[in-house]
């Protein structure tokens, strides 16, 4: 097979292009007319989005990556940080581990760390990203000790608060001090979640613990969204997955529903969003409506 990559759009065999087919209202309700979003004249203060679950393989790099390209697009300056120890954030966007001389450890472990001298510039203008490695891995057992814990990624952050939109926090797949550190800073939680039946048991868990850190640590931080990843319409389990998680959690559920597509694998490869890979493509305009959402749930920001 020969991917070709053309000024437009995608083929995955030559002559064969992308189904351009906008999926919308998989959540089987009416999708809300969004307005059209508003240029900035200045940027800042950012808002602060963690993008949680602690189950892995739902979607939640992919998400990060394609959410803040697409909030980029609409004028929004965006930082994305890794909270990973896998990297895969860092990887996504074409940044090797071995070419990383500061990174998020070094922020979180020592106050005199700038996060300026973390943050690296992607291919998106307007997205900006501070990468992780393997060595975040041990901040964890490191911070166990230190006054204030759950609230050192909040002062690594707070410098360059003013730069940015949109501040995107992709998180392990635990609910480990890193990711409460990212829900302690967070104004808004976002979580992806496989549309199959082990990923719907573990929102109940997932919840809990958003709850316990509103009411001990960040009383403004609210579950801003449930993005349903990986649907495919052709299955009953999953329609019936996503049934049920939109009578449980109702107006929670994102109307973007990202579905099932070699395209994310592609673009994961290439080291690029969906929207510069595959810039007509299903998945693209999918992500393109989510960042819709997120301006509309976020007060126009």
């Amino acid at each position: 097979m020969e991917w070709v990559k053309e000024e437009g759009m995608t083929v995955s065999r030559k002559g064969q292009s992308d189904d351009l087919d906008v999926e919308l209202g998989l959540t089987g309700r009416p999708v809300r007319e969004l307005p059209e979003p508003e240029p900035l004249e200045k940027h800042g203060p950012a808002k602060i989005i963690a993008m949680c679950n602690q189950k892995g393989g739902v979607g939640k790099t992919t998400s990060t990556i394609n959410m803040g390209a697409c909030l980029a697009e609409l004028g929004r300056k965006v930082l994305l940080v890794d909270l990973d120890p896998q990297g895969a954030l860092s990887a996504g966007l074409g940044i090797q581990h071995d070419e990383l001389d500061i990174t998020i450890y070094d922020l979180l472990l020592d106050n005199q760390t700038s996060i300026h001298s973390a943050v690296h510039q992607t291919s998106i203008p307007g997205m900006d990203i501070v990468p992780a490695n393997i060595d975040l891995s041990a901040a964890e057992i490191q911070l166990v000790n230190e006054v204030g814990r759950e609230q050192t990624l909040a002062r690594a952050l707070r410098p360059v608060m003013k730069d940015y939109d949109f501040i995107i926090l992709d998180c392990q797949p635990s609910l480990g001090l890193l990711t409460v550190n990212a829900l302690a800073c967070s104004d808004g939680v976002i979580i992806p979640m496989e549309c199959e039946y082990f990923s719907l048991r573990g929102l109940a868990l997932l919840n809990d613990t958003v709850e316990k850190v509103a009411d001990r640590l960040n009383f403004d931080l609210e579950v801003l969204g449930i993005l349903v990843t990986m649907f495919d319409r052709r299955t009953s389990h999953a329609r019936e997955v996503m049934s049920r998680v939109v009578e449980v959690f109702g107006d929670k559920v994102f109307d973007a529903v990202i579905t099932r597509t070699v395209r994310f694998p592609e673009t994961s490869v290439a080291g690029e969003p969906i929207i510069t890979w595959a810039p007509n493509s299903q998945g693209a305009q999918q992500y393109r409506h989510l960042a819709r959402e997120v301006l509309d749930r976020t007060s126009g920001r």
